[in-house]
């Protein structure tokens, strides 16, 4: 009896429902949806803009959550929810109206790849998250996989190139973006990031300019920042596995 009692005040709060980190978890959910919307409409750049508001939002809910105490099972599965319809359903619509239209079965099947890439993401994470290194993920993030492709549609757009004339190139993309989700290639989750450490001075003059060199160019800068994210963690792969020892052969 005295266990059930000590047990029970952690399972309701587990199952509990918090306002504050859900609370930024809806407002990702809602971005997600408004790129949607405006993919639909052929805003496209909008489209993009709302799918990175998304990922800083879904930053903010887990972090919400820690900082506050505030984690549960319930903010757990609405943010893999709200993550599927912001990184994958919106980013794959975004691109199949984009470029894809014309493509026939070949656009949708390639936009059905990444969202298909994104659902296995997720369950696969929800599953492993307890076992695996938090220092890595296991696969491309979802948000990255998103910003990647986002990205690609904001540079294009603002340079006045229409998706029916990188529409390979599109596709090329999408697929990489939605495959490394499902790879086994490891990327640095920067979970070990101590914030509260003390830094350098040199540190906070190098964030600053870090900050000033994505307002000069946005779209630019972080579709380049996400793209060296995703081809690093197969940088990481192929300098481990050219390192690894031959084995000797048989006598």
């Amino acid at each position: 009896m005295t266990d059930l009692n000590k047990r029970k005040p952690l399972d309701i709060r587990r199952r509990s429902i918090y306002l504050l980190p859900n609370l930024f978890t809806t407002g990702a959910l809602f971005a997600g949806f408004y790129a949607i919307v405006q993919a639909m409409n052929g805003k496209f750049e909008t489209a993009a803009v709302a799918v990175f508001i998304a990922m800083v939002l879904d930053g903010l809910d887990g972090r919400v959550a820690r900082m506050t105490r505030t984690q549960s099972e319930f903010g757990a599965e609405y943010d893999s929810l709200s993550d599927m319809v912001s990184f994958g359903v919106a980013p794959s619509l975004l691109m199949y109206e984009w470029a894809f239209r014309d493509l026939g079965k070949v656009g949708w099947f390639a936009a059905f790849i990444y969202c298909a890439g994104t659902a296995l993401r997720l369950a696969r994470f929800n599953t492993n998250h307890e076992v695996i290194d938090k220092r890595f993920f296991q696969g491309l993030p979802s948000p990255a996989a998103a910003a990647l492709v986002a990205g690609f549609i904001w540079v294009m757009n603002d340079y006045g190139v229409a998706g029916v004339d990188v529409r390979w190139v599109s596709v090329a993309l999408t697929l990489f973006a939605g495959l490394s989700m499902v790879s086994n290639v490891r990327f640095y989750s920067f979970k070990d990031f101590n914030m509260r450490k003390s830094v350098p001075f040199i540190a906070i003059f190098l964030l600053a300019l870090f900050f000033i060199l994505i307002s000069s160019y946005p779209p630019g800068v972080l579709f380049l920042l996400f793209l060296g994210y995703a081809l690093s963690g197969y940088v990481s792969w192929l300098y481990g596995f050219r390192k690894k020892p031959i084995a000797p052969p048989l006598p």
